[in-house]
């Protein structure tokens, strides 16, 4: 039987598909191999600058430029991993796009990084191992180099499976393996490491409890109100001047602590006066805005942008002041080291090439690969708009502000990330859609009733994507285990060169 010939068209249908998938794959092909690229040519700049700079130092100018180049890879994997949590609610309220979330976020945290960044910090951070004479210089650097690649290549490995982790966790993991490798469990302090423990549960739940209260708040007062227009116009002003106060106090507490130290009384006087100013100036914003609206919440969720940026921006800005010493504090702690004395100090100095290698890297690091966590923290945990992210942004700074004058240990990122499961789980328990639930698979009833009443079942919507909550927990629990091991590791690696 002769066979039959394929018709022209489709011979050329089937060439475009061809060449279609064939164009696909280059452009993803290119899509990865760009960014990658422009970070090699970061971190050789990087080592080439340094390398320059420390010309006479002989060979400690190789400890230098490795620990250089390992800081602009930390920084890098901050800015891709750990700043999805400022922008990630802003992205996924459809306020912003996410390279205009990329493009604030990059201004923010480098301002936050070069102006109020941290200017002192502990060689060992965060108290994890208090070294005394159990370790010697050459130990020291290459504990320090072995916490700050473990954490680095922990964070990149997060990001890569779309967990957004702690970095402040991760780089305390490396140091607390790099220690024990050193010289073992004695060197640790335990009663910190139990407080870091506890803030896995802290921090999620009280960013959940805050963010969870204001959205009912919000629900209430505004959005389920007979006259949407006019409780907005009272009490919208009034959520505004909220988040003045408590960004106010956030950054004289945590975002400026390094150019401003102001005491309790002045803490207060300066988020009472930033409350009244923006509730004034609000007031008639907001009147004029809703004179042009309808009574539907989706025309009040608009009414909420404006302050969402700025809280946005502001967490971003306080986020570089603060982190920036997790991707270059241990580098400080090496530069420390070299010259002089050549001790290892309980204090150091950060050097100004040090910060701006830390504030460029984390910059760049979010440009090239943050938009695949913003996303995720945004839009694929759940459902944001303009109010529910305002939530997750402000109760970010409030938990913050609780966390620290009860000293209890949280994480801005377990914070953040678990306002947004605290809005989307109030929505499942305030919501009720009638929607019938879905029984698994094909159960027969034992009786006609049982059959009857299972007709009648009614269930809510699942509005949190469970998968996201256990892979986010599990990446959490083992960022400190999983780093420390990393770190061990290297340092024996080190050790035997």
């Amino acid at each position: 039987m002769a066979k039959t010939e394929k018709k022209p068209e489709n011979r050329y249908v089937n060439d475009l598909r061809r060449f279609a998938f064939s164009q696909s794959q280059v452009l993803r092909t290119r899509g990865s191999i760009v960014p990658v690229g422009l970070s090699l040519l970061f971190l050789a700049v990087v080592a080439l600058f340094v390398g320059v700079g420390y010309t006479s130092v002989g060979e400690e100018s190789l400890i230098i430029i490795a620990a250089a180049v390992i800081g602009g890879y930390m920084a890098l994997n901050i800015g891709a991993n750990d700043v999805a949590n400022n922008m990630g609610p802003a992205v996924g309220g459809k306020v912003i796009t996410v390279m205009g979330a990329v493009a604030i976020a990059a201004v923010c945290e480098s301002a936050g990084a070069l102006l109020a960044g941290g200017d002192v910090v502990k060689t060992v951070s965060k108290g994890i191992i208090t070294p005394g004479e159990m370790v010697s210089v050459y130990e020291f650097r290459h504990l320090m180099l072995s916490a700050l690649l473990a954490a680095a290549l922990w964070i990149n490995l997060a990001t890569i499976l779309g967990a957004p982790v702690s970095t402040t966790h991760s780089i305390v993991g490396g140091v607390l393996g790099g220690g024990i490798a050193a010289a073992g469990v004695g060197l640790v302090n335990w009663t910190t490491m139990s407080k870091i423990a506890a803030s896995w549960v802290i921090s999620p739940v009280f960013g959940a409890a805050v963010s969870a209260a204001l959205l009912l708040f919000i629900k209430v007062k505004v959005m389920n109100a007979e006259n949407r227009l006019e409780a907005a116009g009272k009490w919208v002003p009034m959520l505004i001047g909220l988040m003045a106060a408590a960004f106010a106090a956030y950054m004289a507490m945590k975002g400026l602590k390094k150019i401003w130290t102001p005491s309790a009384v002045e803490i207060i006087a300066f988020s009472g006066m930033s409350f009244v100013a923006a509730y004034l100036a609000s007031r008639p914003y907001i009147a004029r805005r809703i004179q042009h609206l309808e009574n539907r919440k989706k025309d009040i969720n608009g009414l909420f942008d404006l302050p969402l940026i700025a809280g946005a921006a502001l967490l971003s800005f306080a986020h570089g002041a603060n982190d920036v010493a997790n991707a270059v504090g241990p580098l400080a702690a090496i530069v420390s080291t070299i010259g002089g004395e050549a001790g290892i100090a309980s204090k150091v100095t950060i050097p100004l090439w040090v910060m701006v290698v830390g504030a460029f890297g984390i910059a760049l690091g979010l440009g090239l690969f943050g938009p695949k966590l913003i996303a995720i923290v945004g839009e694929k945990i759940t459902r944001l708009n303009s109010p529910r992210a305002y939530c997750v942004a402000l109760s970010s700074a409030v938990t913050v502000l609780i966390a620290t004058t009860l000293g209890l240990p949280v994480s801005s990122t377990h914070i953040a990330v678990g306002a947004v499961f605290g809005v989307g789980f109030l929505r499942e328990f305030s919501e009720n859609p009638n929607k019938r639930k879905l029984r698994p698979g094909h159960k027969l009833n034992a009786t006609s009733q049982d059959a009857f009443n299972s007709r009648n079942l009614r269930g809510k919507r699942r509005l949190v994507r469970r998968r996201f909550v256990l892979s986010i927990a599990a990446a959490w629990v083992i960022t400190v285990p999983a780093s420390a091991a990393l770190a061990a590791v290297i340092y024996a690696v080190l050790q035997l060169l």
